[in-house]
């Protein structure tokens, strides 16, 4: 049913207009959908370095983008007529699929809510928060991948990243960026 995929940068795992064959989970990696715009540029509707890929296109006839790896690393491949069957069939399993779904979604509401916020500094602390685990936020996409995300020039995160870091509000980790102990906020019980 399922199969592993190894990621190579560049790879096209799907195209836009092609018919649904397969959703993916992303276990590491980089992987982003995006469409050719108006004016010929790629614009990137979603990037994904951990979690489900294409599972928009569960009740498509077509997929509405490509697919194109951006990051190597690994993911796993789910042919999606099985899956269909099987969330007919199952209502537990439909239920904790809505609930991944509406967590995509919370995710999501955050990644407006970032855009919204003024300054690089704002918006790197908002995705710590709101997207690290424990106070740590993964940059294993690199620095340039994160400033995309952020929609900020790769030089005004160096900037920021510089700047938060002589403050003393984050510390640098290999492909990962922290706050201290003391002002992270604890999950609510």
């Amino acid at each position: 049913m399922s199969s592993q995929v190894e990621l190579h940068k560049g790879d096209r795992l799907f195209l836009q207009r092609q018919r649904p064959k397969h959703m993916y989970f992303v276990v590491v990696g980089e992987i982003v959908q995006e469409r050719t715009g108006e004016q010929g540029h790629a614009l990137v509707l979603q990037r994904v370095r951990q979690g489900f890929l294409a599972e928009a296109s569960l009740q498509s006839v077509s997929y509405h983008c490509d697919a194109v790896v951006t990051a190597p690393g690994q993911a796993v491949e789910l042919p999606i007529e099985p899956l269909r069957v099987e969330l007919a069939a199952d209502s537990d399993f439909a239920l904790r699929w809505i609930g991944m779904l509406n967590a995509e979604v919370r995710r999501l509401r955050a990644q407006c809510e970032r855009m919204s916020l003024k300054g690089v500094n704002e918006r790197l602390l908002h995705m710590i928060e709101t997207e690290g685990v424990d106070g740590r936020l993964r940059t294993a996409s690199g620095l340039k991948s994160l400033a995309t995300e952020l929609a900020v020039s790769h030089e005004a995160l160096y900037r920021a990243l510089a700047g938060l870091k002589k403050a003393g509000v984050i510390f640098r980790e290999p492909g990962c960026i922290a706050l201290p102990r003391s002002t992270r906020h604890s999950p609510p019980e």
